[in-house]
């Protein structure tokens, strides 16, 4: 049976619920509704979700704070998409940095909605195309790390796990699929997010920021991933294949 994408949409506004709910399943989606995080929490004790639509201002948990929970749960790399009704770089940038994949700043249309839904479902299950995994080497080698593409998590020397959110597994993937290359701000925007790039864009270097962190990458004096001055960032180590333990 053909597999039909299940969104939940988390909106404290019931308006706003409904009508994007109908749209999206006039569109061919399944769709979801919860009124808070209360609401959204008892839903996913049951149920699995392809995408979580999470409204930043609601009473109570609001979604920043949702968002964060769902990163460090069992949840962790299911792609959240923010909705804020204030258009602020703050806002955006403190999503992001949560862990959200994508953001959208009210009022919206439903259809640029329903596109960047699209938009996110495709990026979080596009594997680069010049860098093929298959079952029997699923772990990609650099440095001290290894990257489990299947977990999407990472493994350092003593086989510790580094969870990452759905965002920083897929900027991690850009740089393994295009090692000691430079890559610009605009390019990485685009892989990562399908987005053109904002001037006032700074996604991208707070994802960078947080995915040193997790590679333990001193800022300042960076092993994997270097800045290039006015040309964007290279991740600077080879890469290779490996074989996954039986």
């Amino acid at each position: 049976m053909e597999h039909v994408d299940h969104i939940l949409i988390v909106d404290d506004d019931r308006e706003i619920r409904e009508l994007v709910g109908n749209y999206l399943k006039k569109n061919g989606l399944r769709v979801s509704l919860a009124a808070d995080g209360r609401q959204m929490r008892a839903f996913l004790e049951g149920n699995t979700v392809d995408l979580i639509v999470l409204d930043i201002m609601m009473p109570g948990d609001d979604g920043l704070r949702l968002c964060r929970e769902l990163r460090v749960g069992r949840h962790k790399t299911t792609p959240v998409l923010m909705l804020t009704a204030r258009n602020e770089e703050t806002d955006r940038i403190v999503g992001l940095e949560m862990g959200a994949d994508d953001y959208l700043s009210k009022p919206f249309s439903a259809r640029e909605l329903l596109a960047r839904i699209n938009a996110v479902l495709r990026r979080a299950r596009m594997l680069p195309p010049n860098l093929q995994i298959s079952e029997s080497s699923r772990l990609i080698g650099f440095g001290q790390w290894r990257l489990d593409t299947s977990a999407r998590h990472l493994l350092d020397a003593s086989d510790t796990l580094i969870a990452l959110s759905g965002a920083e597994y897929r900027l991690l993937r850009v740089f393994l699929d295009h090692p000691q290359r430079v890559l610009s701000r605009d390019q990485l925007l685009n892989l990562t997010q399908g987005r053109e790039a904002d001037i006032f864009d700074r996604s991208i270097d707070l994802l960078v920021s947080r995915l040193r962190q997790r590679l333990r990458d001193d800022a300042r004096e960076p092993m994997y991933i270097k800045t290039v001055r006015s040309e964007g960032y290279v991740f600077s180590l080879p890469v290779q294949l490996l074989e996954s333990p039986t």
